[in-house]
This record gives structure tokens, sequence and C-alpha cells, in this order.
């Protein structure tokens, strides 16, 4: 009876661990892997949304115009995607829906603009931007068939994935920390110099304009 005792509290303390893990997982996890944004595109100009991306994450994305009015059917757009540097990683003009793959190989904002073609400007129309990031982009379906795992063993398998995903951000985050430090002391030694540059400025001002002015009443006898 102990050991059977023993046995089920062990096993209820598992399934807690567990419940906590995934709970924590799901926490820092779901607000990284993005979702389906509704970008309403103007009459004329462009509509642009961006995400803060660490380097070598895989990023997968679908759009579809959804139009206001479709008894003329469904106007066409033109899509950009652009890395922190400008560089092009997709363009596409007159589509309805189009989807975009990349693996990030720079740090910082990568931007995704729509805007609607010349002859379809004027009219409402909306874009859906299925946008996935790092471990929401993975295709486990192919995972569990290529590891021939599946049930318990395919969510454990996700929640490594989860958990590798948030000690890489974590590493990330550090780095970004460690950057924005050095740049803050940097600036702080130099507005240091600066100040003792202009006390010393000031100093040497003072001082010549007593000589001056020590000169000046010498010469009018006035001292």
């Amino acid at each position: 009876m102990a050991a059977a005792g023993a046995d089920s509290m062990g096993f209820g303390g598992i399934v807690r661990s567990f419940c906590w893990v995934s709970a924590l997982i799901l926490m820092f996890s779901l607000p990284n892997g993005c979702g389906a944004i509704w970008l309403n595109l103007p009459g004329s100009g462009t509509k642009c949304v961006s995400e803060e991306i660490q380097n070598n994450v895989v990023v997968l994305a679908d759009y579809t115009v959804v139009a206001e009015d479709q008894s003329e059917g469904y106007p066409t757009i033109s899509a950009k995607v652009t890395s922190p540097y400008g560089n092009p990683l997709h363009h596409q003009e007159n589509v309805t829906h189009g989807q975009f793959a990349f693996t990030t190989t720079e740090s910082g904002n990568y931007l995704a603009c729509f805007w609607l073609d010349t002859h379809h400007q004027g009219r409402g129309a909306s874009v859906n931007l299925d946008w996935r990031i790092g471990i929401a982009a993975r295709d486990w379906e192919s995972v569990a068939k290529k590891e021939k795992i599946e049930g318990v063993e395919l969510e454990l398998r996700k929640l490594e994935g989860a958990v590798e995903a948030i000690h890489e951000n974590l590493l990330y985050l550090k780095a970004r920390e460690a950057e924005m430090r050095t740049v803050s002391e940097t600036t702080n030694s130099r507005i240091a110099w600066f100040s003792i540059m202009s006390l010393g400025m000031c100093i040497v001002v003072s001082a010549l304009q007593l000589w001056h002015l020590k000169g000046f009443f010498q010469k009018k006898k006035l001292i």
C-alpha cells in the first residue's frame, strides 16, 4: 500500500510538473510565434507590419486579400518583404494571395509592406497575414513521420523545441542587453570627457579674461 501510494504521488508530481512546464512554455512561446494579422489597406498608400527577429530563425507567412465589396471581384495587391538592412526577401505584384518563407540571416526588424495596385486604388480591401516564426513555423507532421513519433512523444518533442527556442531567445536578449550596456557606458564616458573639456575651457577662458582685464586696468593706471 505504501509503495502504491508513493508511486501514485510520484506520478501526480510528474503530471503537475508537466503542466507547469507546459504553461510556462506556452506563456513564453505564444507571443513570439505571431499569428494572423488583419491589415486594412488604404485606397492609396502602403500598409506595413514589422517584427523584430533574431538571426537564424525560420519565418513562414501566407497572405490573402479580402475585399469589402466583392461585386467587382477581388482587388490585386503588391507585397514586399525586406530585411533590417533593406535587402529584398519577397516581392510580388498583381496578386490576391501569396506566401513567403525564409531563414533570417540578420537580427533586427523585418518589414512586410502591402499596397493596392494602381488600377484598384480607391477601393477598400484588407489583407489577412498569417505570420509564423520559429517554433510556430515548424512542420510537426513531417517531424513526426521522419522521427516516427506520435502522441505524448510528439508533444514532448514540441515542448523540447519550444524550450530550445526560449533558450535561444534569452541568449539573444542577453546579447542585446550587453550591447545596449556597452553603448550606454560608451555614451556616459563621452559625456564625462565632454564635461571635463567644457570645464577646462571655461577655466582657460576665465583666466584669459582676468589677464586681459588686469592689463587693461594697468594701462589705464587704475591699479
